[in-house]
């Protein structure tokens, strides 16, 4: 095997390449290479080739991501730009890209009449990352939908998997290690007609709860069984707490906000006291939903 470097790529190797330009906060330091793939033939023989020891990441659309500001040693894949397909397999089956706006998903199965999708407009981010985390909203998951996945290992080798294989929770999905997903056939139900006015209602509810258009990673804990982070943050006096250039929404306690040219530290820090001030508040242990990667700078 060969060390990123010394590797030939038909994609795009770039150096130092900051994060802050990759992630929905814009904040981070860089990531030592930054990988984007030609094509899935590309990807798999850069990954056949890379030095096993090397350290690896791979990169959505960074909205649920903070890198912290000493970056990343390694290789961050990013390989969206190549797993956008969309494609309806059967009446009721539907073929989707990792890199796929969850948004787009969510329109086109409308277009198709497949249901229940329209909450997949309410998910920041792409296919890949909502089959990650199992991410949800409007009282749908996106494992509920999973038939199969197709996955890409270190190796390059490519697998089809079951849901079976993989534990699924609120927020969590735990499977194969060292495996990426490529994208995954879904199932929606036949008594199910979605609407394009739901969607809708969904998106404008979002638009008047949530710091929409705001550097932000969305929802930042995961809610604790029975609660809402949002409603605990709130009751501990924490909208609008301050560190450095991050800040605690006014309009949604569970989001934090890059206000002010924050760094990835205010960030951190700030998503550290918000969980102890809560913990010492409620007694309540707020889980991040947000991932935190990287080093810490020197």
């Amino acid at each position: 095997m060969a060390a990123a470097r010394d590797l030939t790529v038909q994609g795009e190797l770039r150096y130092n390449e900051s994060m802050s330009r990759h992630t929905s906060w814009r904040a981070g330091g860089p990531a030592e290479i930054f990988f984007m793939p030609a094509s899935l033939e590309d990807l798999a023989s850069f990954l056949a080739e890379l030095d096993a020891d090397t350290p690896l990441i791979w990169h959505g659309v960074g909205s649920n991501l903070l890198v912290r500001d000493g970056g990343l040693p390694g290789v961050v894949v990013s390989a969206t730009k190549i797993l956008r397909d969309l494609e309806r397999r059967d009446h009721y089956l539907v073929w989707a890209g990792a890199g796929l706006p969850c948004t787009q998903l969510a329109r086109q199965c409308i277009r198709w009449e497949l249901g229940p999708s329209e909450f997949f407009a309410g998910i920041p981010g792409t296919v890949g990352g909502a089959l990650a985390m199992n991410a949800g909203a409007h009282g749908g998951e996106t494992w509920e939908r999973v038939e199969s996945v197709r996955t890409i290992d270190r190796d390059g080798e490519i697998h089809e998997r079951a849901p079976s294989e993989y534990t699924v929770g609120y927020r969590s999905v735990s499977g194969p290690a060292n495996e990426w997903f490529l994208g995954a056939t879904m199932r929606f139900e036949a008594d199910v007609t979605p609407s394009i006015e739901n969607m809708n209602t969904m998106l404008e509810r979002r638009k008047n709860t949530q710091p929409l258009g705001l550097l932000s990673c969305g929802s930042v804990f995961r809610n604790p069984a029975g609660d809402h982070s949002a409603r605990l943050i709130e009751a501990a006096g924490l909208k609008g707490h301050r560190i450095g250039g991050a800040e605690v929404s006014e309009k949604h306690a569970n989001f934090i906000i890059n206000r002010d040219s924050a760094s990835a530290t205010d960030i951190e820090e700030l998503i550290e006291h918000v969980r102890q001030s809560v913990l010492h508040e409620t007694g309540v242990n707020l889980i991040p939903e947000v991932r935190i990667v990287g080093v810490a700078k020197q």
